[in-house]
This record gives structure tokens, C-alpha cells and sequence, in this order.
């Protein structure tokens, strides 16, 4: 993600969005990754949690990562203040997790599904990309 941003941004002029999952990484991986995207001028970064790696059924925390989208959001907010415009994930039909065993998401699933959302706006994200299933 990091060679392609790059990429794009250096050779292209077209201003680009780094995506960080919290799958498979560790923070100190997070950081460079980071360092790496302001040495490359890239000012916008997609936090999310991210799907299970390949092969895996369920998503689980690495250890020495970050747990959600929130504690990523909140790690880059705390490393580089306001220098990158945060963006994250919303799900208008709620995230696929409160109902892939289900025809539809329950109203309760739903709200807690919204207030994770404002969760992760709280922490700091600057805007929210949809995605629907």
C-alpha cells in the first residue's frame, strides 16, 4: 500500500490515502509505516480493522497490535496530531459481523454498531467511507 501510494502521489501528483488494518500488524510496524507515509508527502490515512487473513474465519487481535479501528485511529491521532486526515469505515446496513448468520442486522446490533462509529469519529477520524454488503 505504502509503494503504491507513493507511487501515485510522487510520480502522479494525485493526492492518495494509505490504508492501515490493524490485521497482522504490530505497532511498531504501524509507526514506520506512518514515518514512511509523511517522508512520502502522503497526508491521508484509511484506518481500519480490517478482514481475517486469508484462510481464517475470524478476525483476532495480534498481539503487540491494536484491537479496532478505535485504538488505530487513536495510535495515529496521538503520533502525528492533526498532520493526517483520518479516514474510516461506516456501514449504513451495519457491519456484516452482527449479521452474516442473519437475514438482517437486530435493531440492537445495529446500535451498537452505530455508536462504534462514533467511537471511531471520536477518536478523531475526519470522515467515513460506506461500504455496503
Amino acid at each position: 500500500t505504502l509503494e503504491l501510494s507513493s507511487n501515485f502521489q510522487q510520480q502522479f501528483c494525485l493526492e492518495t490515502q494509505m490504508h492501515l488494518t490493524c490485521t497482522n500488524i504490530h505497532k511498531e510496524s504501524v509507526t514506520k509505516a506512518l514515518e514512511a507515509a509523511k517522508a512520502n508527502g502522503i497526508r491521508n490515512i484509511l484506518c481500519l480493522r480490517g478482514d481475517p487473513p486469508h484462510g481464517q474465519d475470524k478476525w483476532e487481535v495480534t498481539e503487540g497490535g491494536f484491537a479496532n479501528a478505535v485504538d488505530l485511529v487513536r495510535y495515529v491521532k496521538e503520533q502525528h496530531g492533526d498532520y493526517f486526515g483520518i479516514a474510516v469505515a461506516g456501514y449504513p446496513e451495519g457491519h456484516i459481523d452482527h449479521f452474516k448468520d442473519l437475514p438482517e442486522i437486530t435493531e440492537e446490533a445495529y446500535k451498537k454498531d452505530l455508536q462504534y462509529l462514533k467511537d471511531k469519529v471520536d477518536a478523531g477520524a475526519d470522515c467515513i467511507i460506506t461500504q455496503l454488503f
